[in-house]
């Protein structure tokens, strides 16, 4: 049925995918491609984490390396890893639905490159990052396996994949492995970089034919990213925007986007206050040098207006927080 597996997770998603990977054998006649929202700050371990879990053979991936059987390729941090024809493509191109690996530029280059032969695992993870490549996979003739939301450490990737897709299989963790062997064909195919739709040189931007700019419409929202003009494209009932730079977003990270903005625009706003009324100290405490007391009795006022509406928005921010994790100016 496919020869290459594309795997995506975030929070919760190491145990996932080691139970997947421990049981598949050695001889799998599959490509795996695994992604993981992890921090581009640090280095990741997964890799070494899955080539211990199982048979098969695990490593980050390399920029231009050919596609084989029976390998696991994890995408390093601060790259998204794509499919071109018979090799791995790495990018640092813009963020997805907020991150960078993300798991819609692998799912869509799969499809683009290798259409029904794709297989699309989405796990545990938060938002919905996945859910708009795991249609386009589906579209092109894939088979789209999700992991059981009731199991997921977080559901909200396999809820918004179920809810906007038709998903053949939802299964638990355990379960995939089984379902893989039995939907992997028993030979690789001895030409794969030719058993796909596209020849050219997979990249972020969307094909003409799917381009949000010529199918979609100018939106009334701003990139949380660039603050560039949102295009938006309405398809089975999912929607999503995109940027001129090629920032892209779900309607859920967009959520998480402005929430951001708003947040960093009112610590802004506290810190340009604090400095406006630590200017009008400063300003009253010359006055009152030269006794000009009048003059500095109105920075001292202007300055106690400052302090108030900055200990205001900062009591603001610091209330709506106490239950999610701390928030640092």
């Amino acid at each position: 049925m496919g020869n290459i597996i594309v795997i995506g997770a975030s929070a919760g998603g190491v145990d996932a995918l080691r139970g997947i990977v421990a049981p598949l054998p050695a001889d799998l006649q599959a490509a795996i491609f695994v992604v993981m929202h992890i921090s581009p700050h640090a280095p990741s371990i997964l890799a070494e984490i899955l080539d211990g879990a199982g048979e098969l053979r695990c490593a980050a991936a390399i920029n231009g390396e050919p596609i084989e059987p029976g390998r696991i390729y994890v995408a390093p941090p601060d790259h998204h890893m794509l499919i071109e024809p018979g090799i791995v493509r790495l990018s640092r191109g813009p963020r997805e639905n907020r991150f960078r690996p993300a798991l819609d530029p692998l799912f869509r280059t799969a499809s683009r490159t290798y259409g029904k032969d794709v297989i699309d695992i989405v796990l545990t993870g938060s938002l919905g990052d996945g859910t708009d490549g795991l249609q386009t996979i589906k579209s092109a003739g894939g088979v789209a396996i999700v992991q059981d939301p009731k199991e997921a450490l977080f559901d909200s990737m396999p809820l918004s994949a179920i809810r906007a897709v038709p998903i053949n299989y939802v299964l638990r963790a355990s379960e995939i492995a089984r379902k893989i062997i039995e939907l992997v064909p028993k030979r690789w195919p001895d030409h794969p970089e030719r058993t796909g739709k596209s020849t050219k040189p997979s990249t972020l931007e969307p094909d003409m034919n799917e381009d949000e700019r010529v199918l979609g419409k100018p939106s009334a929202f701003t990139c949380p990213d660039c603050s560039g003009t949102l295009w938006e494209l309405e398809e089975g009932g999912l929607f999503r925007y995109r940027c001129r730079v090629g920032h892209a977003f779900s309607e859920e990270s967009m959520h998480v986007g402005y929430s951001e903005s708003v947040e960093a625009a009112l610590w802004t706003a506290v810190r340009i206050l604090e400095e406006s009324a630590a200017l009008e100290r400063r300003l009253a405490g010359q006055a009152r040098q030269r006794a000009q007391h009048a003059v500095a009795q109105r920075f001292d006022d202007v300055a106690i207006g400052r302090e108030e509406q900055a200990a205001l928005i900062k009591g603001l921010l610091l209330s709506t927080n106490k239950s999610n994790e701390p928030v640092s100016p």
